[in-house]
């Protein structure tokens, strides 16, 4: 096995190729309020590590694989390969955003990481290394962007002993829910799955009102904004097995219970008490005054919380970040885990139908587009979802050994959750902090006394 440092490390780019769906009538579907939010954010940056190709095979017919698999995939999902195109809604003085549904398509990218082994890249129990950004396309590219540059683009690296497939992905399109159906309804077909079994998504956009989103601006250029990079970051992707998270969740309910909670006690979640965790111990590595408030944010999916429900299927983003009530760093300590859990239950449990449509209607009267500017330096925002199905994301030579992430919209305190990868309800926690609040983690005993050893993939 050989060793390289992450400036060490070239990624060679071998082919590129553009995969279209079949010819159909050319379509607009316009975006929501959802989606028109992430313009001016930076791309989804997702990735899967696979075992190297069998023997019969090399890593250029995986492509080709990977290639006819997609191009039968977006005869359901062609919204995918297609670009976003502004129009000028001269009536109104405004604009509106849309998927230009003409089949310009999406690229795959055939790379090979020179000498770079499964170890130097997916080291168990330590960082991430910097090198592991360079197998993910469309690197520093935003969301508007996609008027231009594919929704959609993947790169296969080649590794000496693996292949990491790392998808780009834009948010304005559709989120996570969406987006690990497309992967694995892709990846049923490489598996030899036919393609009209498939459950089509449903491509139909929502609105409070049934109409389209006309913005009050003549154009969305100079509300876009580039190069809020944050500083330099540690990331470690760190694991909670199954017994792990049961007796955070009991630590909590017995504290709940304690203090007269019954009723916290009793809905307290998995979830929850990860988010108290984390919350609790980032605040103590931060050094935060005592008097400086804080919140525990989390992405939620608005999906089920709507009145009538919108069904799983449902292509495009219905994700909102939700908050606990603002709380002292003094006090979210000195109230313990149990109150921090039941906390983030408050928040997911008052995120309802009206809520949402409050919501909604704050944002047409006054549109914000989202960007790291956003994210706050004294909070916590759990990210991502390990209810995703990354694992069973399976084309057809192996199953998936880890996930990871690339550059994109990470911060400070930031932590995106993925399944387990042993399966069995386990948690893997991918925690981005700065150095300096890294280094104190490091030390902080209650928190890596949850934390589980993590294993080679």
């Amino acid at each position: 096995m050989g060793s390289n440092s992450d400036d060490s490390v070239v990624v060679r780019l071998v082919s590129r190729r553009t995969v279209a769906p079949p010819p159909r009538p050319r379509e607009l579907i316009p975006l929501t309020t959802w989606d028109v939010s992430f313009l001016s954010a930076d791309y989804i940056q997702k990735g899967l590590l696979y075992p190297p190709p069998p023997a019969s095979s090399t890593t250029a017919g995986l492509v080709d694989r990977l290639e006819a698999a997609l191009a039968k995939a977006l005869e359901h999902y062609y919204p995918v390969a297609g670009r976003f195109a502004t129009t000028q809604q001269v009536a109104d003085g405004g604009c509106s955003v849309c998927i230009d549904c003409g089949g310009q398509g999406v690229d795959i990218l055939h790379a090979v990481a020179e000498g770079v082994w499964v170890a130097d890249a997916f080291p168990p129990d330590a960082d991430v290394p910097r090198l592991v950004q360079s197998f993910f396309p469309l690197d520093g590219a935003v969301n508007h962007d996609g008027h231009h540059l594919p929704l959609f683009t993947v790169q296969v690296t080649e590794l000496a002993d693996g292949v990491f497939v790392g998808f780009a992905y834009n948010h304005a399109l559709s989120d996570g829910t969406a987006l690990w159906d497309l992967l694995n309804a892709w990846a049923g077909i490489c598996r030899g799955g036919d393609k009209h079994r498939l459950q089509p998504p449903l491509l139909e956009r929502w609105s409070p009102d049934g109409r389209p989103l006309v913005l009050p601006f003549p154009s969305l250029d100079g509300l876009i904004e580039r190069g809020l990079s944050p500083p330099p970051l540690r990331e470690r992707m760190l694991h909670f097995s199954p017994e792990s998270l049961a007796a955070l969740k009991e630590r909590a309910r017995q504290e709940l219970l304690a203090a007269g909670d019954e009723a916290g006690a009793a809905a307290v979640t998995r979830f929850q008490a990860l988010s108290s965790l984390v919350w609790r111990c980032v605040t103590r590595a931060r050094l935060l005054p005592a008097e400086q408030t804080t919140m525990c944010r989390a992405a939620i999916n608005n999906r089920p919380r709507l009145r009538p429900q919108l069904p799983h299927r449902y292509f495009g983003n219905t994700v909102y970040a939700i908050a606990t009530e603002a709380v002292s760093a003094g006090e979210l300590l000195e109230r313990g885990h149990g109150w921090a859990a039941a906390a983030v239950g408050r928040a997911v449990a008052g995120h309802t139908d009206a809520g949402i449509r409050a919501r909604v209607a704050a944002w047409m009267d006054k549109p914000v587009l989202y960007t790291l500017r956003y994210f706050d330096p004294s909070g916590v925002m759990m990210g991502s979802s390990p209810r995703f199905d990354m694992y069973g994301c399976d084309f057809g030579w192996g199953k998936p050994l880890a996930a990871r992430s690339g550059r994109a919209n990470k911060s400070d305190g930031k932590a995106s959750l993925y399944p387990g990868r042993d399966g069995g309800g386990g948690i893997d926690a991918e925690l981005v902090l700065l150095p300096e609040n890294m280094e104190r983690l490091e030390d902080d005993q209650e928190f890596w006394a949850a934390v589980t050893p993590d294993k080679k993939p």
